[in-house]
């Protein structure tokens, strides 16, 4: 008879337990500690023989003890005999390093797909890839589930009006915003901006008219928030009424709260939980949090039943 095992890591506790309402599923929380060396040792307090095992980890800041954090479960549960293992992995660390740029430097979404394969990892499922094609680093079966349902419903019944335009931040987000542009029925714009260090860019001019609109700036995720900001700036320089911005994974590096919270330009970011935010985000107004809990434990449920996952890539 199939079992399901739901283990949540240290990384998002908020996500897993609601992962774990929805499927009516315990939560295993593994024993963790971490040696004073900084070395992690793992426990699974639960027979897990047999059984279909979903382990729930953002390798979300800080990244690298995230990660390791995940490797190490899912090589306890590998020896512990579990059937099958799926890394279920809201937000994919790593993720811009997906090429080479220049020359002597790394492809680190591809090393964390292997390391992920070596571990011993069945199946992963991570929600809005910062690029499609890391899908192919995997010679497993992957699957990239979209938070655009929760986002666009929260648009439709919050921010949209009969002004209201999308706006991709760079010329790479154009078929993102484009997929929400159609489903909301109204115009796209683009921000032209060049990239003048890493984390630094600077909006030099928009495609498309923005004056006396509501523009909905639409991103993977917000880092530091400065490229967020600028575009805001340049948008209200173009006569936009009202800014807002919407991005799945809130991963709001130094100085991003700071940034969101002193903006006269942004009137508020939608994010989901794909990454907790830290308790100074939480006060901040403007800062709205969406859950995608429901939707990872769908794809969570209908993978354990060899169902497909199709419907929810939408």
């Amino acid at each position: 008879m199939k079992r399901i095992v739901l283990v949540s890591g240290t990384s998002n506790p908020e996500l897993s337990k609601k992962i774990s309402e929805h499927l009516d599923v315990s939560l295993v929380n593994p024993q963790l500690v971490r040696f004073a060396n900084g070395e992690i040792f793992c426990e699974i307090e639960k027979n897990v023989r047999g059984a279909d095992v979903f382990v729930v980890q953002s390798t979300c800041p800080p990244v690298n003890d995230n990660l390791m954090e995940l490797l190490i479960m899912i090589d306890a549960l590998k020896r512990a005999s579990a059937s099958s293992i799926t890394a279920v992995i809201p937000n994919y660390g790593y993720a811009r390093q997906d090429r080479k740029v220049s020359p002597r430097t790394p492809i680190t979404a591809k090393l964390v797909a292997d390391l992920l394969t070596v571990a011993g990892a069945t199946r992963v499922i991570t929600m809005d890839l910062h690029a499609g094609q890391i899908q192919g680093f995997f010679n497993i079966p992957f699957d990239n589930i979209y938070s655009s349902p929760v986002l666009l419903d929260y648009l439709e019944n919050h921010v949209y009006t009969d002004n209201t335009i999308m706006v991709s931040p760079d010329a790479g987000g154009v078929e993102r915003v484009r997929h929400y542009a159609k489903k909301l029925k109204c115009d796209l714009a683009m921000i032209d901006k060049r990239r003048t260090g890493k984390n630094i860019a600077k909006a030099m001019n928009i495609v498309g008219n923005v004056e006396g609109k509501h523009c909905i700036i639409v991103d993977d995720m917000v880092d530091t928030a400065g490229t967020l900001i600028e575009a805001c700036k340049a948008l209200k320089e173009h006569g936009a009424l009202k800014v807002y911005a919407c991005a799945t994974h809130p991963v709001f590096s130094k100085p991003a709260l700071e940034r969101i919270a002193n903006s006269t330009d942004l009137d508020q970011i939608i994010v989901t939980d794909t990454i907790p935010l830290a308790t100074e985000g939480r006060e901040i107004s403007k800062i709205k949090v969406l859950s995608v809990s429901d939707i990872l434990s769908k794809a969570i449920h209908r993978t354990f039943n060899n169902d497909s996952v199709s419907s929810l890539f939408v």
